[in-house]
């Protein structure tokens, strides 16, 4: 421990030497900017914006919406990281790093998202033209529906803009839920009304079949939705364990879990525990809804959908790693610590660790890995986590960082490593 902190954390490189590692510069926003590049480029290079249909406005909508709904598809994010995750370690280390990146796909998500409802806007505004010179061609309800759901794809956008979502969480979960269904209700209207105003079968519409696809996407994981029983253990009134036992999660997963399944849903990540059934959560008291569930312990809970990977999946991608885990996210470094599948330094920092999580919690997290360095923030203060994580790197030879703590530390630590040549990867809070 006191070599680490007497760690020397060299100066950064030159801007011009590490501006891929700048937080605008994340695979998220670069993802995002190749959806919309693309798009832009269709506008500029192939859409002949004096002779647009509506046919290619509704084409570009859907695809874009496609991309926006399935790439948040639970088995597709699961076969995104199994994918990811099958690069050899003989690979070359920035081909595996990139690989890692694989949890930024919400990139994907957001830009297509902004892209459908740009188009569609495009769409509607044809529409509105061609009904103000010659009125009468488009009908009225294509008019009332295009407009209430363009006022429901603009209301979705603007409450995910990053400082609107941090701020009113809440309400940014409840309108991507309710404005989304509504969405998805009016497209089926316009899809409906099209067909019987062209006369035509829906069965040989294309739209229709891709809304078929959209609904069966957005709603599985609502028919897995069930209330299970759980079994609570109180350490503090910080936090409580949490296990369940009607499934036995794959180390690295999350599940969201409800006390009202319509309203709000909060994910954590699974603890298995090799060789035994069902999994444990840790949920710390850091909202109104967290401190509601540690006073208020219930029996049950309602779960939905499956198990999804998270970001620490990547570890696997290294030949070895250092966590850094700050209070309840040792949570989902736990399941790495218990399956050893790859060389791992833990630096946890926390207060009070066997009086907040308890003696077996802490026994359990030592006997996995005895050498874990577990700073006490109560008796020793906050750490300066960047020298520590360097200096771990430097001491086992890590490939890899991955940081599992609030928001703002964590992108310090991914970036301060970033910057320095050494990956790192943490938690994106894009949805």
């Amino acid at each position: 421990m006191d070599a680490l902190t007497r760690t020397v954390v060299p100066p950064k490189p030159a801007l011009w030497r590490r501006w891929t590692s700048l937080p605008m510069f994340s695979y998220y926003n670069r993802l995002m900017a190749v959806v919309l590049l693309g798009n832009a480029a269709c506008v500029l290079m192939v859409v002949d914006v004096h002779t647009i249909t509506v046919e290619t406005l509704s084409g570009m909508v859907l695809i874009n919406l496609s991309v926006a709904i399935l790439i948040r598809q639970q088995y597709l994010i699961n076969a995104l990281f199994w994918l990811a995750t099958r690069v050899p370690l003989a690979w070359p280390l920035r081909v595996r790093r990139s690989a890692a990146k694989v949890y930024h796909f919400g990139g994907l998500h957001s830009g297509a998202a902004v892209a459908a409802t740009g188009w569609f806007a495009a769409m509607v505004g044809v529409q509105v033209a061609r009904h103000l010179q010659q009125p009468g061609s488009v009908s009225s309800a294509w008019l009332w529906l295009s407009s209430v759901l363009l006022g429901l794809l603009m209301l979705i956008v603007v409450m995910a803009l990053p400082w609107i979502r941090g701020r009113f969480h809440n309400g940014f979960e409840r309108v991507h839920r309710f404005a989304g269904w509504g969405a998805l209700l009016l497209f089926w209207g316009l899809t409906l009304l099209a067909s019987s105003e062209a006369s035509t079968p829906l069965s040989h519409s294309g739209s229709f079949w891709v809304l078929v696809l959209l609904t069966l996407s957005i709603a599985s994981p609502w028919l897995r939705l069930r209330k299970v029983a759980i079994k609570q253990t109180r350490p503090s009134t910080h936090a409580v364990l949490t296990r369940f036992s009607h499934t036995t999660p794959f180390a690295g997963s999350s599940t969201a879990i409800s006390r009202n399944p319509l309203l709000e849903w909060h994910s954590f990540a699974n603890i298995p525990a090799p060789g035994e059934a069902g999994f444990r959560l840790i949920i710390s008291r850091a909202g109104d809804w967290t401190g509601r569930f540690i006073e208020d312990l219930p029996s049950h809970v309602w779960v939905k959908g499956i198990t999804t990977a998270g970001v620490a999946n990547v570890e696997t991608l290294f030949k070895s790693v250092v966590y850094i885990a700050t209070g309840s996210g040792i949570g989902p470094v736990m399941p790495h610590l218990l399956a050893a599948q790859v060389p791992i330094q833990l630096i946890w920092s926390t207060r009070s660790p066997r009086k907040t999580y308890g003696d077996e919690l802490v026994d359990e997290i030592l006997r996995a890995q005895p050498g874990a360095l577990i700073w006490d923030t109560d008796e020793r203060g906050k750490p300066d986590l960047v020298q520590l994580a360097y200096g771990a790197v430097q001491t086992v030879g890590a490939e890899a960082v991955i940081c599992i703590a609030n928001q703002a530390l964590t992108q310090r630590v991914v970036h301060e490593m970033e910057a320095r040549g050494i990956p790192a990867y943490g938690a994106i809070w894009d949805s």
